[in-house]
């Protein structure tokens, strides 16, 4: 009912119960020890990666780090520990609806999915559609999210994630994640660009910025160009963490040197 939570590897409880967000909770629904973990490739040539599987298996999965187009994933699971890594799972992360999370970011930049279950029911939400607010999502009560599946992605991509922390483990004062699809001729055929962080209660997709980039060549120019107007596609949060005219500076560094790792 009411007073439970659902957890998987639970590496979000106390940050929840420090803010003072489980003062209703009386029980834990421990999740773990469903059969939810593993990584294959979809019948697209996605991939899909069930919700238990944990962060550093999706790291040392070829699927994801023999694909540049995938390589946002790769790049997001650098910054958390090892301990976070080994217990933490992609279902969780993506549940908590946390913007200062990493990886969440980068799924929104390949376009993923969630797959839920409530009550023996199956349904697909586009994470563009999943998060709503500051740990807010739109999974119903009893309903749990069972995989992330990324669809397969366009030929001549890759993609890139950066981060910046106060320090080692922080969450994010900011994180930018970006996929980028050139044509034959070294164009910007698509793009995608997404902001996390202290950006809001939830990512932000900076459409500005995909707007200015696509139809022109990719170099140092083109980015640093478009990244400029990221300004356009968010109100910066002021914080402990970080100013707000801090943040819109470091936004348009920080987009300008994803798309070019990208």
């Amino acid at each position: 009912g009411a007073g439970a939570m659902v957890v998987a590897g639970g590496t979000f409880v106390h940050g929840l119960e420090v803010r003072g967000l489980l003062a209703e909770t009386v029980a834990l629904v421990d999740i773990s020890r469903l059969e939810l973990r593993g990584i294959s490739a979809s019948s697209d040539g996605g991939v899909v990666l069930k919700a238990l599987t944990t962060l550093a298996a999706v790291g040392e999965a070829p699927l994801i780090s023999k694909n540049p187009a995938f390589g946002c994933i790769g790049d997001a699971l650098r910054y958390p520990p090892r301990q976070i890594l080994n217990v933490g799972t992609v279902g969780g992360c993506v549940a908590a609806a946390a913007p200062l999370y990493d990886l969440p970011a980068a799924f929104l930049a390949l376009d993923g999915q969630v797959q839920t279950s409530l009550a023996g029911s199956q349904r697909t939400i586009p994470l563009n559609d999943f998060f709503i607010g500051l740990f807010e999502s739109a999974l119903q009560r009893g309903e749990i999210i069972t995989a992330i599946e990324l669809p397969a992605p366009a030929a001549r991509t890759a993609s890139a994630f950066l981060k910046l922390e106060t320090n080692a483990n922080d969450l994010s004062i900011l994180n930018v994640a970006v996929r980028l699809t050139l044509d034959q001729a070294g164009k910007c055929a698509d793009c995608r660009v997404i902001l996390g962080g202290g950006v809001g209660e939830t990512y932000v997709r900076a459409t500005s910025v995909e707007a200015a980039l696509r139809g022109q060549a990719a170099g140092e120019a083109s980015f640093a160009a478009a990244a400029a107007a990221v300004v356009a596609d968010f109100e910066a949060v002021e914080d402990h963490r970080a100013s707000a005219a801090y943040r819109r500076h470091i936004a348009q560094v920080y987009v300008r040197r994803t798309l070019a790792t990208a």
